[in-house]
């Protein structure tokens, strides 16, 4: 029988309880029948707030296909929760100095990177409480940085995005010497862009009976823009003569040019006659910018309602657009362009996905059994011990 694990922890500043497992679609099954619960990408980790977390919905969920190990959560005791809450209060009380924030807005930083940068130097300074941020030492910083890796176990991607918040902090605003804060940064994971097949992008499409939401995923798969494009998009910025789409100072500050396809413009002119936004082509029920969580969120439940058994996103919709064009013999030179890739080296991780070569590519035990096949036919030898019939199963014997 599987052991389901719960463990208490803080994720962004918040109580949260870990519902952790091996991979097993039952248990996936169960755990998102459970209400609010969620999947983490930094821990990995299935998990509930602690405020929505109940206990006996927990064993009334797992116990008939688990066994439920929740020691940790007898072991945490008040002198635990305690420090949890001066650590919450430390950073609540955290304030940025003014020339840190005006340095992100004077550079053109994008409202997230300013947003997590931020917390990051929040939570830095939250950390040594007690202590000046301007006097803090490259000393301190490795043993925050030790911390966060042992006791929290971020993720690379979360601990580079810390060293370079507080990097940006000592040597740009307080003009540090670079040599004089130097900290080791985590080996990158090589881990390949997760994407869909044709058939389940038109099997989302399919099971999105929502306009808006429609026209949104169509926009995602078929142009291969960023889910932060998408929600800055204007009506202007549709051609639909040329069928282009115009994507204004995206990622690095660039403009340029992707493809509008027929099927998702005929999908648009569809939402443009039923909806009218004022501002942004997508627009949030009281105006202003759509939320990009909220797409994410319907991707994912209509994912689940087309049948699509792993996790996806928006932009595993531009991952799958890029392989698929790959796939067709599309010039990686020109989805380098449609995509908005300053090198073609970022562009070329999609050849690791595309299955384009791997179709020409004939497996050793085929090309055998194709050569013995051909022999038994050309021969015609009754003693002939080799028994064929199309497939490698419990009927095929390579004697």
């Amino acid at each position: 029988m599987k052991t389901v694990q719960l463990i208490p922890k803080i994720l962004r500043n918040e109580s949260i309880v870990m519902i952790q497992f091996p991979y097993d679609k039952k248990l996936i099954g169960s755990v998102k029948s459970i209400e609010k619960s969620r999947w983490s990408q930094s821990l990995c980790s299935w998990y509930m707030k602690k405020k929505d977390f109940q206990l006996n919905r927990i064993f009334n969920v797992f116990k008939p296909v688990a066994y439920i190990d929740y020691s940790a959560l007898k072991s945490t005791n008040d002198s635990i929760s305690i420090k949890e809450n001066v650590k919450r209060k430390a950073y609540s009380k955290t304030i940025i100095p003014n020339a840190y924030l005006e340095y992100l807005k004077l550079k053109r930083y994008s409202e997230n990177t300013i947003k997590s940068y931020v917390s990051e130097l929040k939570k830095f300074s939250a950390f040594y409480a007690s202590k000046d941020l301007d006097t803090l030492t490259k000393d301190h910083i490795k043993d925050y940085l030790f911390h966060l890796v042992q006791k929290n176990k971020i993720s690379a991607s979360s601990q580079n995005q810390a060293i370079n918040a507080i990097k940006l902090y000592y040597e740009k605003v307080l003009k540090h010497s670079k040599f004089k804060f130097i900290i080791e940064r985590p080996r990158k994971l090589k881990t390949l862009p997760k994407i869909i097949s044709e058939f389940q992008v038109f099997n989302l499409l399919k099971h999105t009976y929502n306009l808006k939401h429609k026209s949104i995923i169509a926009l995602l798969y078929s142009s291969g823009i960023r889910v932060s494009e998408v929600i800055a998009l204007k009506k202007e910025h549709l051609n639909f003569v040329n069928h282009t789409i115009l994507i204004k100072q995206a990622k690095g500050f660039k403009d340029r040019i992707t493809v509008l396809a027929t099927s998702t413009a005929k999908v648009l002119d569809a939402y443009l006659k039923s909806y009218t936004p004022k501002n942004y082509l997508f627009e949030g029920q009281n105006g202003g910018k759509y939320s990009a969580r909220s797409i994410n969120k319907f991707i994912q439940r209509n994912a689940k309602s087309a049948k699509i058994e792993q996790p996806i996103s928006a932009h595993t919709l531009r991952h799958s657009f890029a392989t698929h064009l790959l796939n067709n013999g599309t010039d990686i030179r020109l989805i380098k362009e449609l995509l908005g890739h300053n090198s073609i080296k970022t562009t070329q991780i999609y050849t690791h996905v595309s299955d384009r070569d791997l179709r020409m590519i004939e497996s050793p035990i085929d090309t055998i059994i194709r050569s013995q096949n051909s022999d038994k036919q050309q021969f015609n030898d009754d003693n002939l011990t080799l028994k064929y019939n199309g497939n490698i199963g419990t009927s095929t014997d390579i004697q």
